[in-house]
């Protein structure tokens, strides 16, 4: 096992990267305060730093609630795409772009508060939108039923080439075609 060296504020960083590369899915701050024996306060200096460091490198530190995750970036997409090779691919469809819109503008928001917008059932369409993982159930709300609440995921984030979901443009700037022509082909695998 690797000696744990006394880690100055670049190396904290380079060492937060190190671990999301690895690890290649979501951390918890939770998880990366226990993993790197830090405080909340280092982990958030090291996390900005992070993002900086990572400029230009073709990945992007995505924050989402309180998970991190390190993933290639937008730009290098066409690359990653060829070198997996994806055999299925498959375009959401319009009612599947209205319905991850407002789940991502809303979120947490539930499947009534989003029918109610939509004016029609969106059992299918959510089941359809978590089977690509770009939504996922985040609680329940307080009320009767305790019906499940909805918000997007890190592939969401990774999909539409932002880093945090306050990234996302206003609703009133986004114009209907952003979250269509952001998505662009959602692999169906």
């Amino acid at each position: 096992m690797a000696a744990e060296p006394e880690l100055d504020r670049d190396g904290l960083a380079a060492a937060l990267v190190a671990v999301l590369f690895v690890r290649a899915e979501p951390l918890s701050v939770g998880e990366l305060i226990r993993t790197l024996g830090v405080t909340r306060d280092d982990l958030a200096r090291a996390v900005e730093l992070a993002g900086v460091l990572l400029e230009g490198t073709g990945l992007l530190l995505q924050r989402n609630l309180d998970q991190l995750q390190v993933v290639s970036h937008p730009a290098a997409a066409w690359a990653v795409q060829r070198s997996l090779q994806p055999e299925v691919a498959g375009r959401l469809s319009r009612p599947a772009l209205e319905t991850l819109a407002i789940v991502a503008y809303r979120q947490p928001v539930s499947r009534s508060a989003v029918e109610a917008i939509r004016g029609v059932n969106c059992d299918a369409v959510l089941e359809r939108l978590m089977a690509h993982d770009l939504v996922a159930e985040v609680g329940r709300a307080d009320g009767p039923g305790r019906p499940r609440l909805f918000g997007t995921t890190l592939r969401f984030l990774q999909v539409v080439g932002l880093s945090s979901i306050d990234q996302l443009p206003p609703l009133a700037a986004a114009g209907g075609d952003w979250l269509s022509r952001a998505v662009g082909r959602v692999d169906a695998g």
